[in-house]
C-alpha cells in the first residue's frame, strides 16, 4: 500500500519547526496470532511525499502501531536532483520516536541516525546502532524527518514501514561504564572527548576506537554520538584499570553543536530547537543536571549548521581546537581568547578551553589532540572538575609535555588554571618547558596579545621564561606552535595552555 504526501509551500508557511502529517494506519494488518506463516505476519507500507524549500526543521510521519508487533523496520530514500554551485542540495536526516510521543525532551526518544544510514531496525533484544532496544507497544509512534538542506526543486522522499510480528522478546541489562579507573592519584590525565562510532556518523566499533585510545597513550575517553544514547551501553568489556570511559552526546542542532560531556548514563538531551527558540539554557541545565559538562563544540566550523549561534554564557569549556589544527580553529581561539579578557575586567566568569579530535574515520586520529587535565584521581568526577576549574592544557599528541608555571618574587606559584597574587609592579616569571615538540616555537600571549616568542631546541625539548608584571598582563598562557603553513597565520598548534590569571595586588 502507498499513499503520497504533496506540501506547498502555503501549508507550511508560518511552521515553528515541525509539520506532522496524516497518520500511516496497520489496523488491518494485525495477524490473530503472529504465528510463522501467516500471511500478515509481515506487512508493509510506503509512503512517498514532496517537502518544498522552505520545509520545517522536521517533518513527523505518525505510525500506528497495533498490538502484537515485534520489530518495525523503516527505510527510505529522497531525491538529489542537480543545483548550482554554491547553493545547497538536498540533505534529509531520520529518526524514530515511540508511542509516548514527540514533546522536546520527552521519553518518547527511540533512535536518531541523521544522514548515515538508509535503513534501520529496532526490537525488543536488539537495534541498529543509533536506535535503543526496546519494546515495540502498541500506538502511535513518529518517524522524523530532518530536511537539513532542500534544493530549490524541493525534495521528494520515499519512506517504506515494516511491521513484524510476534513473541516481543526480553531486553537485556544495560552494562554501562564504571566511573572510575585505577589512575595515578593527582596527577595529569590524556583524554579525546569528542568521537564518532558506528553509533552515528563514524565507521569505527567501540572496540577499534578503544583500541586507538590506547594506542593514543589516552587514559580516558568518551563516546559522543549525534542525538543519540544508543553507544551508552555499547562498550562493555571495552574499558579497564587503563582507560576510563565516560559517556555523553553531540547535540547536534541546526545552529550549532554541543559536547555533553560525562552525562549519566542513558541520559537524552534533545537538539530540535534553534537559538532564535531561546530554549538552550533549558537543555545546558539538564547537561548539568546529568552531571555533565556544556562544551560548544567546533564553533567556527564551515560545515552547513556547524556553527555556534547560541552564544557562550551557558558553556562550562569551549573546544578551541577540533581535529587537525585549521584555520577555523585560529579564529575560535581567538574569539576565546576575548573572553578572556572580558574576564579580566570583571565580565563574567572564565571559560577554559579544551580540544578533541572529532574523529569519525580513517584517517581521522584518535588523540589528535587531546585534553590534559590534573584531576585528583582517574574519575568522571574528579575529571569534570578539573575540566571545570580549568586546569587543562592540550596537546596534539601525547610525545608532547608541558609544564608551565608563573612565579612571584616572594616565591608564590600558581600552574594552569590558577591565580597569583602579587603587588601590581612586581615582577613575575612565566616559565614554559617542552617536550616532544621538534620544530616548534614557544610564544607567551597576555592580554596584550602575543608578548614574547622563543624557538625550541631541534631536539623538541627545551625551557623558556619571560618576565612581566600585574600592571602589563592578566594574564599568561602558552602556546607550541610549528611553523606557518598558511600565509598570515600562526603555525599550527602543537600545544595550548589555559591561562594563569595575575591578581594585581
Amino acid at each position: 500500500m502507498e499513499r503520497r504526501d504533496v506540501l506547498r509551500l502555503s501549508a507550511v508557511a508560518g511552521a515553528t519547526g515541525a509539520l506532522t502529517l496524516g497518520p500511516v494506519s496497520f489496523a488491518d494488518a494485525a495477524p490473530a496470532d503472529g504465528r510463522p506463516g501467516d500471511d500478515r505476519a509481515e506487512q508493509t507500507r510506503r509512503i512517498t511525499g514532496h517537502l518544498p524549500t522552505g520545509a520545517p526543521d522536521f517533518v513527523y510521519l505518525p505510525v500506528e502501531v497495533p498490538r502484537g508487533v515485534r520489530e518495525i523496520a523503516v527505510s527510505y530514500t529522497y531525491d538529489k536532483p542537480a543545483v548550482p554551485e554554491g547553493t545547497a542540495g538536498n540533505a534529509c536526516d531520520i529518526g524514530i520516536f515511540d508511542e509516548r510521543g514527540t514533546d522536546l525532551g520527552g521519553a518518547g526518544f527511540r533512535g536518531w541516525s541523521g544522514g548515515a544510514r538508509t535503513e534501520f531496525f529496532l526490537r525488543a533484544d536488539d537495534a541498529t546502532p543509533g536506535y535503543l532496544p526496546g519494546p515495540v507497544n502498541a500506538g502511535t509512534w513518529h518517524i522524523a524527518l530532518g530536511p537539513y538542506t532542500v534544493a530549490p526543486q524541493g525534495l521528494s522522499y520515499d519512506v517504506t514501514v515494516t511491521l513484524r510480528h510476534g513473541p516481543p522478546g526480553n531486553t537485556p541489562p544495560p552494562q554501562y561504564p564504571p566511573e572510575r579507573a585505577r589512575g595515578r592519584g593527582r596527577a595529569w590525565y590524556r583524554g579525546d572527548n569528542h568521537v564518532h562510532s558506528i553509533h552515528s556518523d563514524g565507521r569505527r566499533t567501540p572496540a577499534q576506537i578503544a583500541a586507538l585510545a590506547r594506542a593514543a597513550g589516552l587514559d580516558f575517553l568518551t563516546t559522543t554520538e549525534h542525538n543519540t544514547t544508543s553507544s551508552h551501553r555499547a562498550w562493555e568489556g571495552l574499558w579497564g584499570d587503563d582507560l576510563l570511559i565516560l559517556i555523553g552526546e553531540e547535540v547536534t542542532t541546526r545552529n550549532g553543536h554541543v559536547v555533553a560531556m560525562g552525562t549519566d548514563p542513558g541520559v537524552f538531551i534533545d537538539w530540535r530547537y534553534r537559538a532564535r527558540d531561546n530554549a538552550f539554557g533549558k537543555y545546558a541545565r539538564a547537561i548539568r543536571r546529568a552531571g555533565g559538562l556544556v562544551i560548544p563544540a567546533h564553533p567556527h566550523a564551515t560545515c552547513i549548521g556547524c556553527n555556534w549561534k547560541f552564544g557562550l554564557n551557558d558553556a562550562d569549556a569551549v573546544e578551541v581546537w577540533n581535529g587537525p589544527y585549521t584555520p577555523d580553529d585560529e579564529v575560535t581561539l581567538a574569539e576565546w581568547d576575548n573572553t578572556l579578557v572580558a574576564h579580566t575586567r570583571g565580565r563574567g566568569a572564565w571559560l577554559p578551553a579544551v580540544g578533541h579530535s572529532d574523529a569519525h574515520r580513517d584517517p581521522d586520529v584518535i588523540g589528535l589532540p587531546q585534553t590534559v587535565v590534573l584531576a585528583d584521581d582517574l574519575s568522571r568526577r574528579a575529571l569534570l572538575e578539573g575540566i571545570r576549574a580549568g586546569r587543562v592544557w592540550i596537546a596534539e599528541s601525547s610525545e608532547v609535555d608541558v609544564e608551565f608555571t608563573v612565579i612571584g618574587e616572594r616565591g608564590q606559584v600558581a600552574g594552569i588554571g590558577e591565580r597569583l597574587a602579587a603587588s601590581r609592579s612586581s615582577k613575575v616569571t612565566a616559565r614554559l618547558r617542552v617536550r616532544g615538540a621538534p620544530g616548534c616555537t614557544a610564544s607567551f600571549v597576555t592580554d596584550q596579545g602575543r608578548l614574547f616568542t622563543a624557538p625550541l631546541p631541534d631536539s623538541g625539548t627545551g625551557a623558556v621564561s619571560w618576565q612581566t608584571t600585574p600592571d602589563n598582563a592578566a594574564y599568561v598562557r602558552a602556546e607550541v606552535r610549528h611553523p606557518p603553513t598558511t600565509p598570515a597565520l600562526p603555525g599550527p598548534m602543537a600545544a595550548l595552555t589555559n591561562p594563569i590569571f595575575l591578581d594585581g595586588t
